[in-house]
């Protein structure tokens, strides 16, 4: 298959609410170049506006083969979820793939234009807004996306389908991530428990990466954008039916509860 048409593929899949039973054409793109072309013309395509960005780690055994420590993918405006006000119902596909993170989300109150190349994740504090709690969506069609590895998962928008966003936290915890704590259940039950601390470098560190990725891309963070900064309790699969609560510094929650995707 050409990228377009694994492109069209996923996207079809997505509007149908229909999982895949394997990744289209069977060949996973062999590189980030390729995995990327594939993103970008999902983009082009998908009928709805990237008001953030999800950024996730690559992990060591997948980096010889994709020489980068994470990866990017887009977050669409109708998939932010505010859940300030009280838990939230969040869609999947049955039979696809379906998992929550709690992450710390970066909310920008500038553009960053995408020729600034940025060294240190200093440079960034006046571009942001404030550091909220949030919960990814990490969900696919193909239930297998995630264990095929980060061609795969680059090339279906990173396999998110969504960001549910909590209380506005203390802006310290860009500084010091360490100073933060986040603890997840799901149907009552402890599945994982982190802090900032356990994003590489913490929140910041993401967003430079995010920044520098975009701008060889010819791409911009625009204010107001999202930026999910990856995975502080780890990944915990979901189903339909399941709730799952992540509760951030002893004090600020955000309830989900997974049902199932409707055709678009």
């Amino acid at each position: 298959m050409t990228p377009q048409q694994i492109s069209q593929t996923f996207r079809a899949a997505r509007t149908a609410a229909q999982a895949l039973p394997e990744y289209p054409g069977l060949e996973i793109p062999p590189d980030l170049a390729s995995a990327y072309a594939i993103q970008e013309d999902a983009i082009a395509a998908w009928p709805d506006a990237v008001s953030g960005w999800k950024v996730a780690a690559i992990q060591p055994a997948w980096r010889d083969r994709y020489a980068a420590e994470r990866l990017a993918g887009p977050v669409f405006s109708k998939t932010v979820r505010d859940a300030r006000n009280g838990a939230v119902s969040v869609p999947v596909i049955e039979g696809g793939y379906a998992a929550i993170e709690a992450e710390f989300a970066i909310r920008l109150c500038a553009a960053i234009p995408a020729s600034k190349a940025i060294s240190d994740p200093q440079q960034l504090l006046p571009y942001v807004e404030g550091i909220y709690a949030a919960i990814e969506i990490a969900a696919s069609p193909l239930a297998a996306l995630s264990a095929l590895g980060p061609g795969a998962v680059i090339s279906d928008f990173g396999n998110n389908s969504g960001l549910v966003i909590g209380a506005k936290l203390p802006q310290t915890i860009l500084t010091q991530p360490a100073e933060s704590s986040v603890t997840v259940e799901i149907n009552g039950a402890s599945v994982g428990q982190g802090n900032a601390a356990r994003v590489p470098g913490g929140p910041l560190s993401a967003l430079m990466f995010l920044v520098n990725h975009l701008a060889s891309r010819g791409r911009t963070l625009d204010a107001g954008q999202w930026i999910s900064t990856g995975a502080s309790t780890g990944i915990h699969p979901v189903r339909i039916g399941d709730a799952a609560t992540a509760r951030f510094n002893d004090q600020f929650s955000i309830a989900v509860t997974m049902c199932a995707a409707a055709a678009a």
